[in-house]
Parts: structure tokens; sequence; C-alpha cells
């Protein structure tokens, strides 16, 4: 019911924006390094290859969205303190039982290591997906590794404290209907930057990039009241109660949820995740580790 899409023009205004403020040029640090990124590299990619995690990368970078990095763009790669206890440590892993609805940055979290660091200790092809009841183990590393990916860059702050007012819709809806806030709101942001009134090249509309047939689904069958995609307050309702009705058909598979968010219910039930979701998704998890902080 939902769709994929092409990238939205206001996206790519808001990189060259992004890339024009003065805020954006922060000198490195002597330790630090700095990468080029290639052709076809994602964040995640880019973390995992460099022992870090993607909120690290927004966070030493101006990088509002990291769903959206281009060829050629420098990255710095802080290899001072913060990051010295990111890789393998030397005492005996933790096993996890991953249950129902977990994903590797909840589990990452918990333990106070990196999702690349578990990847690497159990051979993740795709940290995408896991399996109820897989088996984890858990390499264990100090506490600065939990608190490297607590913050945003200073870009991204000035927008979201800018945004607020939408924030504040986002968080009242997610409440009110058993919605994860962090969840909520990565999914917006990484939608719209928490604006009311960009629309994409699909015809998705405003804060929750809704398409109106979509719209008119959720109006139908779930709110049982019009939506006014125009609205902000009423756009953000139907999308938090899209986001509802994934969760509980999906039972919290946060993979599965974005995936029908993204690309349709009919495509997540049929196919699962396309490949092109993946990165989607990523930045979605990255975003809702950052928004839970």
């Amino acid at each position: 019911m939902h769709r994929q899409r092409s990238l939205p023009l206001f996206r790519i205004a808001a990189l060259v924006a992004l890339l024009a403020v003065g805020t954006v040029v922060v000198p490195a640090a002597a330790t630090d390094r700095v990468v080029v990124v290639r052709q076809g590299d994602t964040l995640s990619q880019i973390a995992l290859r460099h022992g870090v995690t993607v909120a690290q990368l927004m966070a030493l970078n101006p990088i509002a969205n990291p769903n959206r990095i281009y060829p050629g763009q420098r990255l710095r790669i802080a290899a001072g303190p913060a990051t010295a206890t990111l890789g393998p440590a030397t005492v005996d892993p933790i096993v996890h039982v991953v249950r129902a609805g977990e994903h590797l940055t909840g589990i990452a979290q918990r333990y106070r290591t990196t999702i690349g660091a578990i990847v690497k200790a159990n051979a993740i092809a795709n940290p995408s997906y896991l399996r109820v009841g897989q088996r984890l183990s858990i390499p264990g590393t100090g506490a600065a590794a939990a608190s490297a990916g607590k913050g945003m860059s200073a870009s991204m702050a000035s927008l979201v404290a800018a945004r607020a007012e939408i924030r504040t819709i986002i968080v009242a809806e997610a409440t009110a209907q058993g919605v994860p806030v962090a969840f909520a709101l990565a999914v917006a942001w990484q939608e719209s930057g928490w604006q009311a009134g960009v629309v994409s090249s699909a015809g998705a509309v405003g804060v929750m990039q809704l398409t109106p047939p979509t719209a008119d689904w959720v109006a139908g069958t779930m709110l049982h009241e019009k939506v006014t995609l125009t609205d902000a307050r009423s756009n953000v309702r139907a999308g938090v109660r899209l986001l509802k009705h994934y969760l509980a058909r999906y039972q919290n598979d946060r993979s599965l949820v974005l995936a029908a968010y993204f690309q349709g219910q009919t495509a997540a039930d049929r196919h699962g995740v396309y490949r092109v979701t993946r990165p989607y998704i990523a930045s979605i998890l990255a975003l809702e580790a950052i928004f839970s902080h």
C-alpha cells in the first residue's frame, strides 16, 4: 500500500545546503583519519570497514541523512581514544539469543559494543536480517563504544532544533498510539527531515511521506477519519498509525516494518526486504539510535 520512491529533489537540495553553510568545515583532529566515499558505498558499509558506528560518523561529519552520501565526499573517522576501544575485546564473549523484534542496533547498545563488532564476530552477511533464536557471540568492549554513538552532527542538531514543533507532534502521536517514539522520529526524519511542505517525485506528501492512496487506505481501515496530508498533525497521525499497523503485522521486526513502509505491504509479504531497501533500513536504525538519547 506504500510505494518505492526515487530520491526527492528536496533531499538533494538539503545536501547542497548543508555543504554550503560555514559550520560544515570542521578542522580534523591530528589523530583523525579521512576516507573518501567510493561509488556504491553506504555509510553502514564504511562504518563496518573502519570499526566505528554509523552514529559516530554522523556525529563527526555534517550528515543530516545517513542514507545520502556521495562519491568523492570526505568523511572524518576519529582515531583517538573514543574509537580505540571499538575493536574486538580480549575478554570472553557473551552469547545473546535473538528475540522477536530485536535488531543489531538495540543489541549493540545493550552490551555496549558496536554493530560492526557483532557483525565481524558472527560473520553476519546482512546486518538487517536476524532470526528469532539466533545465537550471537557478543565481543566485549568498553563503555566508550556505547557513549560514542549518542550525538548528532552540529548541522543536524540545528535542523532538529528548528523543527521542534513537528517533533512535538510526532512524539505526541507516537506516545498516544503506542509506537516507539524514537522509531517514529527516525522514520519521519528519513522521509522528510520533519518538513510538512515537501512532495516527492512519487507524489508522497509531507512529514511521513504518504501517497494519497495510502492515506485513503489508512483513513478508511485504521483511523476511520479523514486524512489531510497537507496538515502536519493529520499527516503524522496517519503515518504513525501505519507504523503501528506494520509493527503488529510483522511482530516488531523492524526490517519488515520498514520494508513494508518503503516497498509496500504486498511486496514485503511476498518478497521480504528488497536489496535496494537495505540502506534505507540501516539509515533509520541509525537515526533511531540517535533519537533514543
